[in-house]
């Protein structure tokens, strides 16, 4: 089994569109998959009450009270983590997970806030020793505040892995239940080029 976590203290940062749509993939290929929503606010499991049964099923599990176990035969687990942990909890977390990604927002106060908390990690040996990828988020290529935000994650001690478009195919699979993976492949094909580096860093050698 393996557990990937998303994790960014800072709110709005795209966790759940991260989470959602990884987890959507693994259903698409018929990996036996559970996504643990941590969050109070569930947003996760809303996405996944919105799912239609015609599509392939996704364990849901609420994380909201430290439940973190999953039902046997999950081969992979999503694990979509609050807006506000403490360090304790970030432990708790990263023990569990195989994998880390963090979602950053091309934006000054995101940019600055992602600053800060991979610094908090850098600096917790516990942390240091998960396997830890980025993912710029709502992305705008060739645009300032993306090309500053790609210096800035180029320069920490972290691979970026790759940057998720700002598209309404994100937005109206969070409406619908579905993930990318799931949509007509016309419209999705810049996504796909998004997407297939961070499967390669989870997989490692599996491909879409």
């Amino acid at each position: 089994m393996k557990k990937v976590l998303v994790v960014n203290p800072k709110g709005g940062c795209g966790k759940t569109t991260l989470t959602t749509n990884l987890a959507s993939y693994y259903a698409l290929w018929d990996v036996p998959v559970a996504l643990i929503d941590l969050d109070s606010q569930k947003s996760s499991l809303e996405w996944l009450a919105q799912r239609s049964d015609r599509l392939n099923p996704i364990i849901g599990i609420d994380g909201s009270h430290g439940r973190m176990s999953v039902p046997d035969g999950i081969q992979r687990v999503v694990i979509d983590a609050p807006a506000r942990t403490t360090t304790a909890q970030l432990r708790r977390m990263f023990e569990q997970a195989d994998e880390v990604l963090i979602p950053v927002l091309p934006s000054p106060i995101d940019i600055r806030a992602a600053g800060h908390f991979i610094g908090e990690l850098l600096l917790d040996k516990m942390l240091r020793k998960s396997r830890i990828g980025l993912v710029a988020n709502r992305v705008r290529e060739n645009t300032l505040i993306y090309n500053n935000l790609e210096t800035f994650l180029n320069k920490l001690k972290i691979p970026l892995v790759t940057h998720l478009r700002d598209t309404q195919n994100y937005i109206k699979a969070a409406e619908g239940g579905y993930g990318v993976f799931e949509m007509a492949p016309y419209l999705v094909d810049k996504d796909m080029d998004t997407w297939r580096p961070l499967i390669r860093w989870i997989e490692k050698d599996h491909k879409l």
